[in-house]
């Protein structure tokens, strides 16, 4: 059981609907689960979530922290599109061993394990989720991705949330100028940490702003700096990093 909110979408122009809106190509849930964004007209983060086809409908599987953001931003654009949107009742389940019946591998990498969304919870799985995401990179809703946030700086592209070529969607102008015209000079990274500090402390290096700290977990944490200041000697509060 996690912090999730699962969302059914149904009617005939569900899948065409979600298209014109989320980063990823939503006819790949033919094949699995599809991980994706809501971004702003700006190209900033709304919402991350992942969509599951079940039947004549296809399930939304998003933070209880978003969900209400979201089911309002997805009805604003709603229009006269055959389409409706219902929170479920249904319960969210993950897990790194055995996958169980019905489940689908996370899409974002391999060691996020599996996904279940079912009528019931299963028992809390005990893997070390913040030791996972610190190790392999992966941001979390409401800490590494707020509304602050471009995704291609959060790694989306890496963590097979973005699909270039599936067409237009809200903020894809910004997205595609960023992954095509420029060179990112900020993005979430992996640093090695000495001490602690807690999340949203200001990263420096030589007195400058070099950052955000984030999640941590053990000697290493989640950060997102300016990579021209990402030297050997930053400081979080007290805590000493250097990028990993």
């Amino acid at each position: 059981m996690t912090d999730r909110t699962i969302l059914r979408l149904s009617g005939a122009d569900r899948v065409n609907f979600l298209q014109g809106l989320a980063t990823n190509d939503v006819t790949k849930t033919a094949d699995g689960l599809v991980y994706a964004a809501l971004l702003t007209p700006q190209g900033k983060f709304i919402a991350d979530f992942f969509l599951q086809q079940t039947g004549d409908a296809l399930l939304l599987d998003v933070a209880q922290s978003h969900a209400a953001t979201l089911s309002q931003r997805l009805n604003m654009y709603r229009l006269r599109a055959d389409v409706q949107i219902e929170e479920t009742a249904l319960h969210l389940s993950r897990g790194t061993g055995p996958a169980p019946d019905g489940a689908l591998p996370d899409p974002r990498h391999p060691a996020m394990g599996w996904r279940l969304i079912a009528d019931t919870a299963l028992p809390v799985d005990t893997t070390d989720w913040d030791a996972l995401r610190v190790t392999h990179v992966i941001p979390e809703t409401g800490i590494e991705l707020t509304s602050d946030t471009y995704i291609l700086e959060a790694g989306f592209e890496r963590l097979n949330g973005i699909d270039f070529r599936k067409g237009c969607y809200v903020g894809q102008e910004i997205a595609a100028r960023m992954k095509h015209k420029t060179e990112l000079k900020k993005g979430l990274v992996q640093v090695a940490i000495t001490g602690h500090a807690p999340v949203g402390t200001e990263i420096t290096t030589s007195g400058k702003p070099a950052g955000m700290l984030f999640t941590q977990s053990g000697d290493h944490a989640l950060a997102h700096l300016r990579f021209d200041r990402a030297t050997e000697d930053m400081q979080a509060g007290t805590a000493a990093l250097r990028r990993s």
